[in-house]
């Protein structure tokens, strides 16, 4: 990005409808946007069409960006509800159990000192979808349990369950992880 490209600037030009600036934004945004389509997904090609769909809606409705906030903030929330409604147009959600059951397992912490990014990305996209979307929605997002519901038709219980079973199937992967690099460095 030149010194003459500023967000300000690119942001503009898009809502001009300036396909250079289009261009420039796409190109400045795509790849951490792609990481964030990517949690949300099972492989790459479901992320790229979310991305797709995504930037498409962020081009279009480039005249809600008020300059509040921070631009990439405004297209990651843009991004984020692609990968929600793409979810709910498939309807992917495990099936939820009863939460009380779930709060009483005794399961340990998780362990993520040595685990490189890409391998953690990897175990979250390997999530079942119900799974996947809550996880991401709660943790990394940082929606409430009544937001996830609220946005998935689900009821807030559900959000809950889906949540502690992802816990613990994280969990479980993670320490199949750890006892695989152990061994491949101490075997």
């Amino acid at each position: 990005m030149s010194k003459t490209d500023t967000i300000e600037s690119l942001v503009s030009g898009c809502k001009a409808m300036e396909r250079k600036a289009q261009e420039k934004l796409y190109q400045l945004t795509a790849s951490k946007m792609l990481g964030v389509c990517m949690r949300y997904t099972n492989n790459r090609a479901e992320a790229e069409d979310i991305l797709q769909t995504g930037f498409v809606r962020v081009f279009t409705r480039m005249d809600s960006y008020r300059g509040e906030g921070a631009f990439e903030g405004w297209i990651r929330k843009i991004m984020v509800n692609t990968a929600i409604e793409s979810f709910r147009r498939n309807k992917r959600m495990v099936q939820a159990e009863d939460i009380q059951e779930l709060a009483e397992e005794n399961t340990p912490g998780l362990n993520v000192d040595e685990l490189a990014y890409a391998d953690l990305l990897n175990i979250v996209q390997q999530l079942p979808a119900g799974y996947k979307i809550v996880f991401n929605m709660y943790a990394i997002e940082g929606y409430s349990h009544r937001e996830i519901a609220e946005a998935l038709d689900i009821s807030e219980g559900t959000s809950k369950s889906q949540l502690l079973r992802a816990r613990e199937w994280l969990k479980k992967r993670i320490k199949l992880l750890e006892g695989g690099v152990y061994e491949e460095q101490h075997g």
